[in-house]
């Protein structure tokens, strides 16, 4: 019977790794259950640091709980995906095999107080590595990183625009590591609670220290958003015409500035000069330049673009900005050789869209804050959730960062508040107010602090709204050091594999066992 029992209990292990690896999602919008995050990776860490049969163990129970986490923070890919978003999981959850090995090695057993201290800096920086990984765009880019669940944390936000997501990625794993010590190591108490402490007090320094933006003015800044159009073949031009609609009402209220979402002009502007005569009427009615965003095969280059395009009362201004990171299989499917059969299996892109080759700033016609010119930072889509795109745009001279998006396939799921809720990390990590425009929702502006602006617009509105957004001036310590924090985290990893490597090789051999004599011979009388 206890074997029948243990035999049981190990097979449970497996799917408890996937469901203890999937319950950080709860700590994102739509849940967005922020407190969460600083226990929920508790139960996968316990199990992996009582890995039956050592580090091979661990390294499984690693893979599985990456494989349920990346499942659980993007199930609302399913419809695009279908069944092919398992082996997509399955490959990414490999990158926290790295980190699961760390937690049994620094974590199991009874660790001594300096193996514990030792796990508090080691095992969030072996987290910030694998999500330093996941976070090339050829693998999906950096949708989901556990300090993205902090949007809504202002003590967090303040950590931001120190050190990025980045540094509240490496102090909420750090809580749920001394958690761990806490729940299962009663010697390691006194290096949790130092550790505890470390991160409050780090946290109450940067609040008091850091600082908050320098605000200079204000633009008046209107977001257009149209609601969802049926697919049919007129649905472009049905489209464009519910942008003009809602547009119109603003003449007269003293915008700076309208922004439609993404794809919301399907027809190139220099192949279709009657949209642009549209545009650029209407333009002169409201009494403010539009940055909308074309989808469309270009008239002067080959291939489908998705890009920024700022129009005037004399049409485009000539300021262009072409996506430069598009979704995988979303808007190109990475080995389309090997993969283009995830074309007939989903939603996969049947043609790859184009890249740009350079990000641009824009000058905002009319608009100056002080001495300098108002300029734009567009960014298109999921390019939000890299956080070293906003902020080359805020060093080129960006006064207003702006993410024109569509999630309109995942309507009814988590994406949208999701895709929301980065733009208070991007406008806290560079001191710089953002919005986020879409054509189905949620819309959402915020300040240079990360703090929301005005009320945010749900997937059910089809409205244009006005805000009131408030421009800054200074830097940041994140824009001025950069991901600091991750070549912080890898130097710690860097440390203790040198250091592990060094006593492998100075720790004497054990003794080569003696060979055994022949038994002894008895003489037979």
């Amino acid at each position: 019977m206890i074997v029948t029992h243990n035999g049981w209990s190990r097979r449970l292990r497996g799917p408890a790794a996937v469901a203890a690896g999937a319950l950080p999602a709860l700590a994102f919008p739509a849940p967005a259950l922020w407190w969460f995050a600083y226990v929920a990776l508790v139960p996968w860490m316990l199990l992996l640091r009582s890995a039956p049969g050592g580090r091979r163990a661990a390294a499984l129970e690693g893979w599985l709980g990456g494989a349920g986490f990346i499942l659980a923070v993007h199930h609302w890919l399913l419809p695009s995906l279908h069944v092919f978003l398992i082996p997509v999981a399955a490959l990414l959850g490999v990158l926290w095999i790295p980190w699961a090995l760390l937690v049994r090695e620094l974590l199991g057993g009874r660790p001594s107080a300096g193996r514990a201290a030792g796990a508090l800096v080691l095992v969030p920086a072996g987290w910030l590595l694998s999500e330093l990984v996941r976070s090339w765009q050829g693998l999906g880019g950096p949708w989901g990183l556990l300090g993205a669940s902090q949007w809504q944390v202002a003590p967090a936000l303040r950590l931001a625009s120190v050190g990025g997501v980045w540094l509240i990625s490496l102090l909420v794993v750090a809580v749920n590591c001394a958690g761990v010590l806490l729940v299962a190591v009663p010697g390691a108490r006194v290096p949790a609670v130092a550790g505890l402490t470390g991160c409050a007090l780090l946290t109450g320094a940067v609040w008091v220290w850091a600082g908050r933006p320098a605000e200079s003015g204000g633009l008046r800044v209107a977001v257009v958003q149209p609601g969802p159009v049926p697919d049919g073949p007129d649905s472009v031009e049905r489209r464009f015409t519910a942008g003009e609609r809602l547009t119109r009402p603003l003449a007269g209220q003293r915008v700076d500035l309208v922004v439609w979402g993404e794809s919301s002009v399907g027809e190139d502007l220099s192949a279709r000069p009657d949209l642009a005569r549209r545009l650029a009427a209407l333009s002169a009615e409201v009494g403010a330049p539009l940055l909308v965003n074309v989808d469309a095969r270009r008239a002067d280059r080959p291939g489908i673009y998705k890009s920024a395009v700022l129009v005037g009362p004399g049409g485009p201004t000539g300021d262009r900005y072409d996506k430069m990171r598009l979704v995988p299989f979303g808007e190109y499917v990475p080995a389309r050789s090997l993969l283009g059969w995830a074309t007939s299996v989903g939603r996969a892109a049947g043609e790859d869209r184009m890249r740009g080759g350079a990000p641009v700033v824009m000058d905002l016609p009319g608009q100056r804050d002080g001495e300098a010119v108002v300029r734009l930072g567009p960014l298109v889509c999921f390019e939000s959730a890299f956080p070293d795109m906003s902020r080359r745009l805020t060093r080129d001279g960006a006064s207003l960062l702006i993410a024109q998006s569509a999630t309109s396939t995942f309507q009814e799921s988590w994406a949208p508040a999701q895709h929301a809720s980065l733009a208070a990390l991007r406008a806290a990590e560079n001191g710089r107010p953002m919005v986020h425009a879409t054509l189905t929702g949620v819309s959402v502006v915020n300040g240079p602090s990360g703090e929301r602006i005005g009320a945010a617009l749900p997937t059910s509105a089809r409205t244009a709204q006005v805000y009131e957004v408030p421009l800054a001036r200074g830097s940041t310590l994140y824009v001025r050091f950069g991901d600091w924090p991750v070549s912080a985290a890898l130097a710690a990893l860097a440390l203790y594999c040198g250091a592990a490597g060094g006593r492998r090789l100075t720790m004497p051999s054990a003794p080569a066992p003696e060979p055994s004599s022949p038994p002894a011979r008895t003489a037979r009388g």
